[in-house]
């Protein structure tokens, strides 16, 4: 699943992300790494960005809902 359907507050770990090498670069320039956890800390209402919070570097960054479709996640399943 992409990062725009994913659910709110859920650590998804980045298994993939597509686009094109100027789409990729920027998001390895904002911290987004492939393996790493991310969570979706809330959705604008009207269409607006996205806030995402990176657990791995302890970051938060604001992504355009085309970004967020390039960035395919999975949940993260922890042994309990």
């Amino acid at each position: 699943m992409n990062l725009l359907d994913a659910p709110a507050g859920t650590p998804l770990r980045i298994v993939d992300l597509a686009g094109g090498e100027s789409v990729r670069r920027r998001l390895l320039a904002l911290g987004f790494h492939k393996g790493d956890v991310v969570a979706l800390d809330g959705k604008a209402i009207f269409r607006g960005p996205l806030l995402v919070r990176n657990c791995t570097s302890d970051t938060t960054v604001a992504l355009g809902r085309g970004v967020a479709l390039k960035v395919l996640v999975e949940p993260v399943h922890e042994p309990s």
